[in-house]
């Protein structure tokens, strides 16, 4: 059985709540079947869309041109090409670190999120990071930075699946993006496309990889949809928020959310253990949240009990001494967060 640890806590950034809808997909046309015509043809079209955004979706309505799909590709080959092969003997961790929201947030974010876990980690050259619009940048070898769509984070999953000791190695995956009570994460790059990744479909990618020993680090409202089809013995998985909660600081001017700026910005700057980290960034946005008058948004740990031993390993790599949180602070003086919508993700734009 799974030892499950669960505070209650909180995640994000400035004060504005994830709370953006998924775009889903177009709605087809309801196809006749031996001249049966149905009673509610509505009703039965958006009980389809919504079964296909929780199993997730895409939508693409502006297919890249041949240039930019070159490009992307080079990017993508360049970023697994550079990825360091595992070392005999030795607990490597991989850093596979995506923004699925072109708001330049999550771009920076990501970046940042990336190196903080590879330093943390001694994970350099075990790094991809992918990420949509301009938040993220590449280094001076390799300026262009992947897109954080659906099909790289599976392309990326797949290749730390071959290159690491699925055995001893272990995966540390962040994902930061806005987020879905119903349908998980949302996926967007601008008007170009967008779409969902739901907890099946996740879990699905991680297992199909044959990813064994994984730390799963969601900063997205709702976040906590995921941690029961992630659930398993070999598996920690922390987030924003609970099934039930939005997480704050998403707005795109941002550096960080608050779950990012207090988890992975400060608390896994500092030498303690995972779980430990987890608990400073849980009462710092605790505060933060009292002193904006926030709903709680009540982030998540989950501990599957043989991740323990890999855990206990990969903590032993911690420098010694404290890194500096960079950027600017998630609690600033933002507006309030807006209402929560009304749950109509699956209508399809005019």
């Amino acid at each position: 059985m799974t030892t499950t640890l669960r505070y209650g806590l909180c995640a994000g950034l400035a004060l504005f709540a994830c709370l953006t809808p998924p775009l889903t997909l177009p709605e087809p046309a309801m196809a006749q079947s031996y001249g049966y015509q149905p009673a509610n043809p509505r009703a039965i079209q958006e009980r389809r869309e919504r079964e296909a955004a929780q199993k997730g979706s895409i939508v693409v309505t502006e297919p890249y041109g041949p240039s930019e799909t070159l490009r992307q590709a080079r990017a993508m080959t360049s970023a697994l090409a550079r990825l360091k092969p595992e070392r005999k003997g030795v607990v490597d961790v991989y850093v596979v670190a995506i923004g699925l929201d072109s708001d330049g947030v999550f771009g920076r974010e990501t970046a940042e999120a990336a190196r903080v876990l590879a330093s943390r980690y001694d994970a350099e050259g075990r790094v991809i990071v992918m990420a949509n619009g301009k938040g993220a940048t590449g280094s001076a070898t390799d300026p262009v930075v992947p897109d954080g769509s659906p099909d790289h984070l599976a392309q990326a999953l797949g290749h730390v699946g071959e290159v690491m000791n699925r055995q001893e190695d272990v995966l540390a995956l962040f994902i930061t993006t806005h987020g879905h009570w119903n349908t998980g994460l949302n996926y967007r790059d601008g008007d170009r496309a967008g779409g969902n990744i739901a907890p099946s479909r996740l879990a699905a990618l991680l297992n199909e990889a044959g990813i064994k020993n994984r730390l799963v680090i969601l900063s997205a409202c709702f976040s906590g949809i995921f941690v029961p089809a992630l659930q398993n013995d070999s598996t920690i998985t922390l987030t924003a928020a609970s099934s039930e909660k939005p997480s704050f600081g998403c707005r795109a001017e941002n550096d960080w959310t608050f779950f990012g700026d207090a988890l992975v910005n400060q608390a896994l700057r500092q030498p303690v253990p995972l779980p430990d980290a987890f608990a400073q960034a849980r009462s710092m946005i605790t505060k933060w949240e009292v002193a904006s008058r926030l709903d709680p948004s009540n982030p998540q740990i989950d501990l599957g009990p043989q991740a323990i031993a890999w855990m206990d390993k990969i903590d032993a790599k911690v420098p010694k001494v404290a890194g500096q949180p960079k950027g600017m602070p998630a609690l600033g003086a933002p507006p309030p967060p807006p209402e929560r919508p009304k749950p109509a993700p699956f209508l399809s734009k005019p």
